[in-house]
């Protein structure tokens, strides 16, 4: 076996759960299998076993190939900072940051990076699973394409393409996906699946044999919703829900624009006294909180202009008056402190912008990005928790006296003199049991006393049996021979 690609109609149809639950089934055969995107754009990055960064959905993939997440598996990654320009991080190290008009030029440079890494991959492994990026349909994208059929037809690589019943009209996006792109491209491609069918597929039975014999491509399957999907850390913010419960503690988030690294609440959103709200842009922050989550910025200095513009410091100051708990993450724990400076204009114009004052420190943006993967001390409660850290700049103060957490007996964070208000670097901290059964107890929560890995491990089973109840998984895998 080599490889096998699934790319998409659009954005979001699920190519990355199809490439996670193939992974696991290919695993479940006996085949050392691996993941592969070539170019995926998120603020939702992973710390990697050899020191780099790549997409969460790659993190999530290697895991259900039973594999440490590796460079290799997503060699180039963008990082948006503003609506016009990213961060572009290749083989896990940020070279440069562009703007939008001006990456077309730079992707030339990628496809060798690109191909070089799938090569180690497909050397190391019987089978490699490949994601693309966005939809092959976006034709004036083509040209030096690297993440769809730029790459495929690079590497030789036969793909599968899926169209999303979910948001309508599936016969057109996958027949009129044919019907633009380049001839040679659309013989690259070998079927196409149906994802996100609620109700008895065999409704669509008819729909089905039309895209048959409209395009002259095998199908492979309708696959109806998976109803656990909930349980896998999202890869978008948009795709995270709030859940709303009775009782329990109600836990708000801000969905900044630049939210980034926000894998810290899916072990909160499955917790069952946990009432998680995402709070979007024009909502207030409900009065009822218990605690609200400052989350991870790509932008800190530009999320704290938006975040002010939503009239969430006020909200964040009546929460604090009410005796109402605070957490910053990473930028957010940035955006707490007196003020964020950033004097080399690494994420933006240069200058300074004052930060919310609830905690005694002052943050200056520096060049060097900290990437690590870490065990941690909880100072409050003496857990160990597990998580990492991905940033830059660097956060001083009177309130880093009193530390949120110890790594290899250093200080890390800060804590305000009541305890109410914390920040810390550490993303991921959630993930640990009994630190996070700890922490919710602080806030009158008794957990479920679930295990967050083994319900993540048990739901990738759950999507390989789905798959393999819905599709030819071993047609699939044959075409990769």
């Amino acid at each position: 076996m080599t490889a096998l690609m699934i790319q998409g109609c659009g954005s979001n149809v699920g190519k990355s759960m199809l490439v996670a639950g193939l992974c696991r089934a290919a695993r479940r055969c006996g085949l050392s299998v691996a993941p592969f995107k070539p170019q995926n754009m998120s603020n939702n990055a992973a710390v990697t076993e050899d020191g780099g960064e790549i997409g969460r959905a790659q993190a999530l993939q290697a895991l259900a190939c039973g594999l440490p997440p590796v460079t290799d598996m997503n060699p180039v990654l963008l990082k948006p900072e503003t609506d016009v320009g990213a961060q572009v991080v290749v083989q896990g190290k940020r070279i440069a940051t562009v703007k939008a008009r001006d990456y077309a030029a730079l992707k030339p440079q990628l496809m060798g990076p690109v191909l070089e890494s799938f090569r180690r991959l497909k050397a190391a492994h019987d089978l490699v699973i490949v994601e693309g990026a966005g939809s092959p349909a976006e034709v004036n994208l083509r040209a030096g394409d690297i993440a769809n059929m730029g790459f495929a037809r690079a590497a030789g690589v036969p793909v599968i393409l899926v169209g999303d019943i979910d948001r309508g009209g599936v016969i057109a996006q996958i027949v009129g996906t044919q019907a633009v792109i380049d001839p040679q491209d659309a013989a690259t491609v070998a079927g196409f699946i149906v994802n996100k069918f609620r109700g008895d597929p065999q409704l669509f039975d008819d729909g089905y044999r039309q895209i048959e014999s409209r395009t002259g491509w095998r199908g492979y399957g309708v696959l109806p919703w998976f109803p656990q999907a909930h349980l896998l850390p999202a890869e978008d913010a948009l795709d995270i829900a709030s859940t709303p419960r009775t009782g329990g503690v109600t836990i708000a988030c801000l969905t900044l624009s630049r939210i980034a690294n926000f894998d810290d609440l899916d072990p909160l959103a499955a917790e069952p006294g946990v009432n998680l709200i995402m709070v979007r842009p024009g909502e207030a922050i409900p009065g009822d909180s218990g605690l609200v989550i400052v989350p991870g910025s790509k932008s800190t200095r530009g999320d704290l202009a938006f975040l002010r513009a939503q009239g969430w410091d006020i909200d964040l100051a009546a929460h604090v008056r009410r005796g109402g708990h605070v957490l910053g993450i990473c930028g957010g724990y940035q955006m707490l402190g007196r003020s964020v400076q950033d004097p080399f204009g690494i994420e933006g114009p240069a200058g300074a912008t004052p930060g919310l004052g609830l905690l005694d420190i002052e943050t200056v943006m520096t060049p060097d990005k900290r990437l690590a993967r870490v065990t941690a001390t909880h100072a409050a409660s003496g857990l160990t928790m597990d998580g990492y850290e991905i940033h830059i700049g660097r956060s001083e103060g009177p309130d880093r006296a009193r530390p949120f957490a110890q790594v290899e007996g250093c200080p890390e964070g800060a804590r305000s003199a009541d305890g109410r208000i914390a920040g810390s670097y550490l993303h991921g901290m959630f993930a640990s049991d009994a630190f996070r059964a700890a922490y919710l107890s602080g806030l009158g929560v008794a957990t479920s006393g679930r295990a967050h890995a083994a319900t993540v491990e048990a739901t990738l089973d759950a999507l390989a049996n789905h798959l393999e109840t819905h599709l030819d998984v071993k047609g699939l895998l044959a075409l990769a021979r």
